[in-house]
């Protein structure tokens, strides 16, 4: 679960689900716990009409937001023990930029998070040549990882990025050379590369800067978050795009960008995925809403993906 932050910065109690000037305010409503809503009422209708021609399934999990071991991951390794297939899968991520459905998610970037420990030898600034100021060491490959130009992209992908989200040092007083300097960094990355490229790529870069030299070391701990995956095509994805027409008049933009989300456990099964969900304006802010006129335009297209699919 997203943390509310301070919870007097709301204008209304973020665990207690509230209308105010046809918007529905609180910890979710946008991400995601609206979209499940609009699936179960668009599967109500849908079975209060007729039989459907397949079988239909709810995946409902706690800890997309964190560590994601307990949720989707387990249950698809429970699934695939059983030889059960997922065909088509719709995540309700909330997709949509200014209104609901101008955009869908056919994929998402990989996401690789690296946590890196220079190593030098603390000593008084005032007599650097006793010291090693892992500072001055790093520094100069860090800015040379930013610098790289990882890859193009493709024609669903935008290029990698590097980002250096965390750097630490010091030990309180103005007057030490630290021993050591810590860092935090991840890259978003697309098909054109896989984590043992960028790990090689890295470890190169910080080689070439002296990092494992004089009396540098370096420790560095990597964490894949999620493969990148990618639905380009398929029965899905213009079934989705034909009922968000039909409903709303509009042609969705096809979009890998953005998080991760849990169909990097449900693609590689063979699945064919598509995110499809509210407008994502506020989701993780204070004061997370959603449109309630664009939540039930949203529960009309589950509907509409359901009645061209099953």
């Amino acid at each position: 679960m997203v943390p509310p932050g301070p919870i007097d910065a709301w204008q209304f109690d973020p665990f207690t689900p509230t209308e105010h000037e046809n918007h529905l305010y609180g910890r979710g409503a946008a991400d995601m716990k609206s979209s499940l809503a609009a699936m179960v009422t668009a599967a109500e209708r849908v079975l209060a009409s007729r039989t459907l021609k397949g079988r239909l399934a709810f995946l409902i999990t706690s800890d997309e937001e964190g560590v994601a071991i307990d949720g989707t991951r387990a249950v698809m390794d429970v699934l695939q023990a059983r030889e059960i297939k997922i065909d088509y899968c719709v995540v309700g991520e909330p997709s949509s930029v200014q209104t609901v459905g101008d955009t869908i998610k056919i994929g998402r970037r990989g996401s690789l998070n690296a946590r890196l420990k220079i190593r030098g030898v603390q000593g008084h600034i005032a007599y650097p040549q006793l010291a090693a100021n892992p500072i001055h060491r790093g520094m100069p490959a860090l800015n040379a990882l930013a610098a790289i130009q990882w890859d193009e992209g493709n024609a669903a992908f935008p290029p990698t990025s590097f980002q250096i989200s965390t750097v630490k040092a010091g030990c309180g007083a103005n007057n030490v050379i630290p021993e050591f300097m810590e860092v935090e960094f991840n890259l978003r990355f697309s098909t054109e590369l896989d984590a043992d490229a960028i790990k090689a790529r890295v470890a190169a870069c910080l080689d070439e800067h002296g990092l494992k030299q004089d009396k540098f070391d370096y420790d560095i701990d990597w964490q894949l978050s999620g493969q990148p995956f990618l639905t380009a095509s398929g029965k899905l994805v213009d079934l989705v795009c034909e009922s968000i027409e039909s409903i709303t008049g509009k042609v969705p933009q096809r979009s890998t960008s953005g998080g991760t989300s849990d169909g990097r456990f449900i693609v590689p099964t063979g699945a064919e995925l598509v995110e499809l969900g509210p407008v994502n304006a506020t989701i993780h802010k204070v004061n997370e809403c959603t449109n309630i006129q664009e939540l039930d335009q949203l529960s009309a297209i589950y509907e509409e993906i359901l009645e061209r699919l099953l």
